[in-house]
């Protein structure tokens, strides 16, 4: 395995990821296993769905042995070190939002490199970015962050497109990895500091109450 910047960069969001998933698990409640395996979805799953969409089968996460042990440490640690962190939530969102830009980053630059076009690629790094936030909601039983209306995936596909243009006019990969995952990171806890949001729906917001009963027939 050569380790190269977006090697690095790829297995921080690794870690980074599988701490949040694991606080989830925490704050839930769920047993050794339930967290772990919660932290292992939400720190590999966005890059399995990367790998499969730019044709880099079997992905990664199965044939590098360290994308899985750093996932399972990363869980690990957090579930031991937990009552370190005063504010499981705060703690969660920090370190999505960390993975987040990451992921975006990483997820993009593999997507150039294996020659799918800008859009595309910009893309599949926000799907890689948003994938394991999902499977780690969904699994927890939260709403997923990416259908709520805060700055999200947003974030993630603007940072996306900055990495195309960058690497578009050469700028050195280290620093271009550095420079865009900052930025991503930054406007993901701005939204969520100023509580910016995308547009909701028109109307109240609960739930309606159930349809009236259809009107009897005439026979």
């Amino acid at each position: 395995m050569n380790v190269t910047p977006a090697l690095v960069a790829d297995l921080v969001g690794v870690a980074v990821f599988a701490a949040s998933g694991a606080s989830a698990g925490v704050a839930k409640r769920l047993d050794l296993f339930g967290v772990v395996f919660v932290g292992a979805v939400a720190a590999l799953g966005g890059g399995i769905v990367r790998d499969l969409l730019i044709g880099a089968v079997p992905p990664y996460a199965f044939t590098h042995w360290a994308y899985l042990v750093v996932a399972v440490l990363a869980a690990l640690l957090l579930f031991w070190l937990h009552p370190q962190f005063n504010r499981l939530r705060r703690t969660v969102l920090v370190l999505d939002a960390a993975g987040l830009a990451l992921f975006t980053v990483t997820g993009t630059l593999k997507a150039l490199d294996a020659r799918v076009p800008a859009v595309g690629a910009c893309v599949i790094g926000m799907i890689a970015a948003i994938g394991g936030g999902l499977g780690r909601d969904l699994l927890t039983g939260e709403i997923p962050v990416v259908l709520r209306r805060e700055i999200y995936a947003i974030a993630s596909l603007l940072g996306a497109g900055v990495v195309t243009v960058l690497v578009k006019v050469d700028v050195n990969r280290p620093l271009l990895i550095v420079g865009t995952t900052v930025l991503i990171f930054v406007v993901r806890l701005l939204a969520l500091r100023r509580n910016w949001g995308a547009s909701t729906p028109p109307g109240p917001s609960t739930p309606p109450g159930p349809l009236p009963p259809p009107p009897a027939g005439n026979g």
